[in-house]
């Protein structure tokens, strides 16, 4: 029994000092099936999203989706303590409990869990004890481990905070480029002017930059997926997808330095979208092609062409028409993949009527979007 005990313990301290290791120390994706980490996201997600659906879509079901991220660090934190705590509680009950009591206390189990609780936290109240050499060899390898291991989630939680924040400030900038929710659409639609196709090469170049970003931090922190946006109709899915929507557009209709960058950021944020359904286990989802409609598509080659982003002629629509559809098969099953499991939309390609953009709201007001063309003709004059 007592043999045991110790095995038992020795492997439970082994298995989680390694989870921590992997989950905060690596800088690199694991893709080992048994981890706790992987265990507890996916057996306090389910639930939680359950009862996100059963909550009618909008700002109370974001404000609960949002609570999952923050809440789930803490608890993970909580799993691993506990985990130590009860493990160096079977190093001590092998050992035969070897520890000093009160004259009315007995010695078992929960006296080793006592013992092994206040050593993990290092309070040093003295009222138990160990007595043996190796009892105190496992109380001093314990308060080592504990100082450590709140050591380091201490400097855990700043690195994951900035890589958050981050993340979140390109989002914040599409929302004056691209809308609220944001659509490749209206992302192109609002680089019309002569001088917006650099200014869009650049923007596609600074959204590469923030793909790669996104892949090594959500990689190597993966519970920063589950992290919301600050505004109800914007997440990092969205995002990106918007980003890869107008790229494969790019692509498949334009020319030039711009259709060169929109590859390099295809390629990049394509990565970014596999690499991160892969680590969160979500396989690809078959699509229909619903999200974009025929009479959408020509929408869309409409806003090219007065962007004047395209010159495909009548002859070369049907070979960029396969085009597109080559490419969006490429992403879309992963991005379909990732909304289902998240609870994150994704919208579609073309804006419905009526947006009304996050920066022309507040708490007390909301400025009509029958400003837009006044708006649009003073940048237009300022070349701003």
């Amino acid at each position: 029994m007592e043999l045991a005990a110790t095995i038992c313990g020795l492997l439970v301290v082994g298995v989680i000092l390694w989870d921590v290791f992997e989950t905060i120390i690596l800088p690199r994706r694991v893709t080992r099936r048994f981890r706790i980490v992987r265990l507890f996201y996916r057996y306090t997600w389910i639930p939680w999203s359950r009862v996100a659906r059963v909550i009618r879509q909008g700002g109370r079901r974001e404000a609960f989706l949002s609570y999952f991220g923050p809440l789930s660090l803490l608890a993970l934190f909580v799993v691993w303590a506990v985990g130590l705590i009860f493990a160096f509680a079977l190093l001590h009950f092998g050992d035969g409990s070897a520890i000093s009591l009160g004259a009315n206390e007995s010695r078992g189990f929960l006296a080793d869990f006592y013992l092994s609780g206040t050593t993990f936290f290092t309070l040093g109240l003295g009222d138990v004890t160990p007595q043996t050499e190796l009892a105190r060899v496992i109380t001093v390898m314990e308060a080592g481990i504990g100082f450590g291991f709140l050591a380091v989630v201490i400097s855990y939680l700043p690195v994951l905070y900035g890589a958050f924040s981050r993340r979140e400030v390109n989002i914040s900038l599409l929302d004056a480029r691209a809308g609220s929710p944001p659509t490749a659409a209206e992302l192109l639609r609002r680089h019309t002017q002569p001088q917006s196709v650099a200014a869009l090469e650049q923007y596609f170049h600074d959204w590469e930059t923030w793909a790669a970003e996104l892949m090594e931090s959500h990689l190597s922190y993966p519970v920063l997926c589950y992290f919301r946006s600050q505004h109800n109709n914007q997440s990092w899915l969205a995002a990106l997808t918007t980003i890869l929507d107008a790229s494969a557009l790019l692509i498949a209709y334009g020319q030039g330095a711009l259709r060169w960058q929109a590859k390099l950021t295809f390629a990049i944020s394509r990565h970014a979208v596999v690499d991160l359904a892969q680590v969160l286990n979500c396989p690809p989802k078959r699509t229909d092609g619903a999200r974009l409609p025929p009479g959408e598509l020509q929408k869309l080659h409409e806003v090219l062409i007065a962007a004047k982003l395209s010159d495909c002629c009548s002859e070369d629509r049907d070979e960029s028409e396969r085009r597109l559809g080559d490419l969006r098969r490429m992403y879309e099953p992963y991005i379909a993949a990732l909304s289902e499991r998240l609870l994150m939309p994704v919208g579609a390609w073309v804006p419905a009527k009526q947006i009304v953009d996050n920066w022309r709201t507040s708490a007390w007001a909301r400025i009509s979007t029958d400003i837009e063309t006044p708006f649009a003709e003073a940048e237009e004059k300022e070349h701003f």
